[in-house]
């Protein structure tokens, strides 16, 4: 099994970033690059990958009340992750991104992944910045 772990801080309110980060339709926007999520009946959703050209059944759970989404694969339990936005500061956030690889033929290794999980925080930041700085957030 395999482990992997990043934090941000953005300059917003916990539930400002949640809000931003639990919309199914827009998971996309801030997911690693080529991975897109599909609503089934929630928290059932499918994940298409482009780089395989593969459809995973998934699972996605977001839990407002401890500002916490929660997914994974639904058939062979080969992977699961989290993300969990505190508040630190009057206005300010830290959001944590964990994810688990329970089948090593699944980890693409830590650089990769670390990588991406880098990308992903920043990507859900921009996100996060126009939503709150454009006043709609």
């Amino acid at each position: 099994m395999s482990e992997y772990e990043r934090s941000r801080t953005m300059p917003a309110l916990p539930e400002h970033v949640f809000d931003q980060a639990s919309i199914v339709g827009q998971l996309g926007s801030w997911l690693p690059q080529g991975l897109h999520v599909e609503a089934e009946e929630l928290p059932a959703v499918t994940v298409h990958e482009d780089r395989t050209g593969e459809d995973e059944a998934g699972l996605f759970r977001a839990r407002r009340d401890q500002m916490r989404l929660e997914w994974g694969t639904r058939d062979d339990g080969s992977y699961a992750g989290w993300l969990q936005v505190s508040g630190i500061d009057s206005g300010v956030s830290e959001v944590t991104v964990h994810l688990s690889f329970f089948d090593e033929q699944h980890d693409p290794g830590a650089d990769t992944v670390n990588d991406e999980l880098d990308r992903s925080l920043e990507r859900l930041d921009e996100l996060v910045r126009l939503r709150v700085d454009g006043g709609s957030g």
